[in-house]
C-alpha cells in the first residue's frame, strides 16, 4: 500500500503519538476484554442467570473472533484505518447494547459485537504497529502497546468495581461504549503503512507470476480457502506459532474465568475487593509488559516465551498450593499474571514475522486461535473450578502451557 501519510496531520505521524493514541483505545477495550472475569457472579446476578451460565454467552462472545482473519485480510488489502474505526465502533455498540437493554437475547446480541470488535481491533492495531517497526525493536514497541493491557486492570477495571458498588452492574458497559465511540474519528488521523523493501519484492514477484499465468477463471471457494491457509515456506514454524497463541489464552482464561468466583466464595470479596484484586493483576501485567519491551528484543522472541513458558508451567501448578489465605492466594495470582504477559506478549512480535507480506492475516489468524482458546476456557473454567476447585484450575492451566512449550521448543523459528 503506497504511503499517504502527508495527507494526515504530521502530529500523528511520529510514533510517541501513535503509541498514546492507541494505549488510549486499548485502554477502553482491554477493560471491556477483561470486564467480566473479576464480577462475573455480579453481572450474572444483575443479569438473571448463574455463573456457569453467563460463562457459556462469554464463550459465545470469544467464539466470534472467528471472524478475525476477515477483518486481517480487509486490513492488508484495504485499510488498517477503516478496519479499526469499524471494529471500535461495534465494540461500543456491543456494550452500549448491554448496557441499555435486557433479557438473554440482548446479551446474545450484545456479546456477538462485542466479540466481532475485539477480533477486528487488537490484532490489527497489533499488525499496524509491527508493520510501523523494524524487527530488532518490535518486541519493545508491543510491549510497551501491551501496557495497556495492564493498566485496564491498574485503572479500568479497579473504576469498573467502583461504578458498579455506586451505580450498578450496568454503568460500565455505558460509560466504555460512551468512551470508544468518542475515539473512532481519532483514528482516521492515523498515518498509512509503509511497506518494506523486502515485503514490496515479494508482493511483486507474486504480481510477475500472476500476470506472467494469464487471466485464469475464478477460483473455486475450495481453491480460494486453501489459498487462505497457505502460510508459505515457513507454514509449519506459523502454524506452531499460532497454536502457541491458542494455547497460551486458554492457560490464563481458564483460570481468569472463574478467579473472581473463588475470591468471592472462599474469601467473601465483594465488588469494591475485586476491583482492587484487578488492580494488583494489573500491575503484575504491566511489570510482564515492561520487562518485554526491556529484554526480548535483546534475548530473543523464541528464548523469551520459552523462558517465559517455563515460569507460567511454575505459577500454574503452585497456585492450588498458595490457596490457604487470601494473600497468599492473591500473591500466586499476580506471579501467575506476571509470568503469562511476559510469554504472550513476547510471542507478538514472533508471530508478527512469521509471514511479513500478510501481517494482518497472520495477526487475526493469532488472534482466532486465542479466542478459541478462550472459548474453551467459557465452558472449562467455571466447570473445573465447580467440580475440582483450586486444584482444576491450576492443573488446567499448566496442562495448555505445556504443550504451549512443545510447540515453540519443536517448531518455532525466530523471525527476522
Amino acid at each position: 500500500m503506497p504511503s499517504r501519510s502527508r495527507a494526515f496531520p504530521p502530529k500523528l505521524d511520529t510514533f510517541p503519538r501513535l503509541l498514546g493514541l492507541s494505549l488510549t483505545a486499548r485502554l477502553a477495550v482491554d477493560t471491556t476484554a477483561q470486564l467480566f472475569s473479576p464480577f462475573l457472579s455480579i453481572f450474572a446476578a444483575g443479569m438473571g442467570m448463574d455463573p456457569v451460565a453467563l460463562g457459556r454467552l462469554i464463550s459465545l462472545r470469544n467464539a466470534t473472533g472467528l471472524l478475525a482473519p476477515v477483518f486481517g485480510v480487509l486490513a492488508d488489502r484495504r485499510s488498517y484505518r477503516r478496519v479499526l474505526q469499524t471494529s471500535l465502533f461495534l465494540t461500543a455498540a456491543g456494550l452500549l447494547t448491554i448496557g441499555l437493554g435486557a433479557g438473554l437475547w440482548t446479551i446474545l446480541l450484545g456479546m456477538f459485537l462485542m466479540g466481532a470488535g475485539f477480533s477486528g481491533f487488537i490484532p490489527t492495531l497489533q499488525a499496524y504497529m509491527s508493520a510501523r517497526l523494524p524487527y530488532n525493536r518490535r518486541a519493545q514497541g508491543l510491549g510497551m502497546l501491551e501496557y495497556s493491557w495492564a493498566l485496564s486492570g491498574i485503572l479500568g477495571l479497579y473504576l469498573a468495581g467502583q461504578l458498579i458498588a455506586a451505580a450498578g452492574w450496568r454503568s460500565p458497559f455505558l460509560v466504555l461504549g460512551g468512551f470508544l465511540l468518542l475515539m473512532i474519528p481519532a483514528f482516521g488521523l492515523l498515518p498509512s503503512v509503509r511497506r518494506s523493501p523486502g515485503e514490496l519484492a515479494r508482493q511483486a514477484a507474486q504480481e510477475a507470476a500472476r500476470q506472467a499465468a494469464g487471466d485464469p477463471p475464478r477460483p473455486s471457494l475450495t481453491a480460494r480457502a486453501q489459498a487462505f491457509l497457505d502460510l508459505g515456506p515457513n507454514r509449519r514454524s506459523a502454524w506452531a506459532a499460532l497454536m502457541t497463541s491458542g494455547l497460551l489464552i486458554f492457560s490464563l482464561l481458564h483460570t481468569v474465568i472463574a478467579h473472581g468466583v473463588w475470591l468471592a466464595r472462599e474469601y467473601g470479596l465483594d465488588a469494591s475487593g475485586l476491583g482492587t484484586i484487578a488492580l494488583v493483576a494489573g500491575v503484575a501485567d504491566l511489570g510482564g509488559s515492561v520487562l518485554v519491551s526491556l529484554v526480548t528484543d535483546r534475548l530473543g522472541k523464541r528464548r523469551s516465551v520459552l523462558l517465559g513458558g517455563l515460569t507460567c508451567l511454575v505459577a500454574y501448578l503452585l497456585l492450588p498450593v498458595l490457596n490457604v489465605g487470601l494473600l497468599p492466594a492473591v500473591a500466586g495470582l499476580a506471579f501467575m499474571r506476571f509470568a503469562f504477559e511476559f510469554t504472550i506478549v513476547s510471542n507478538l512480535p514472533l508471530v508478527s514475522e512469521q509471514l511479513p507480506e500478510q501481517r494482518g492475516k497472520l495477526m487475526s489468524m493469532s488472534s482466532t486461535f486465542g479466542m478459541g482458546g478462550a472459548t474453551l476456557a467459557g465452558l472449562t473454567g467455571p466447570w473445573a473450578y465447580e467440580r475440582f476447585g483450586v486444584l482444576g484450575l491450576g492443573l488446567g492451566s499448566a496442562a495448555a502451557v505445556a504443550l504451549a512449550l512443545g510447540m515453540v521448543y519443536f517448531r518455532v523459528k525466530e523471525g527476522g
